[in-house]
C-alpha cells in the first residue's frame, strides 16, 4: 500500500492528548502531555502496515507546528521526535530539555 502522507488528515484530539491519522483500520498517533505551556511529546506510534511512508513525520511536523502557533515550548521525550528535530533544526528555537 502506497500512501501520500501529505494528503492524509491529521486530527488533533486534545482530550486524549494526541494527534492522529487514520488509514483504513489502522491509526497512527503522536501522544503528548501538557505541563503548563510546555507540550511533552511522549510517543509516536505508526502501525507496521503504515511504516516508512512519512506518516510519523507528518504527525510530528503537525504537532510541532501546532506548538509553535500556540507559543508553547516543546520537550521531545520520544526518540522519533528527537530524530525529526535533529533533521529539521528550524524547530530547535522552542525546544527545551
Amino acid at each position: 500500500m502506497t500512501i501520500d502522507a501529505e494528503k492524509l488528515e491529521v486530527v488533533h484530539d486534545p482530550q486524549a492528548g494526541r494527534f492522529q491519522i487514520e488509514v483504513g483500520q489502522w491509526m497512527a498517533v503522536l501522544n503528548y502531555e501538557m505541563e503548563g505551556n510546555v507540550m511533552v511529546f511522549t510517543h509516536t506510534g505508526v502501525p507496521l502496515q503504515l511504516e516508512a511512508q512519512g506518516i510519523g513525520s507528518r504527525l510530528v511536523k503537525t504537532g510541532l507546528e501546532y506548538a509553535r502557533q500556540q507559543s508553547y515550548k516543546v520537550i521531545p521525550a520520544c526518540e522519533f521526535m528527537e530524530a525529526y528535530i535533529r533533521r529539521h533544526p528550524e524547530y530547535k528555537d522552542f525546544v527545551v530539555g
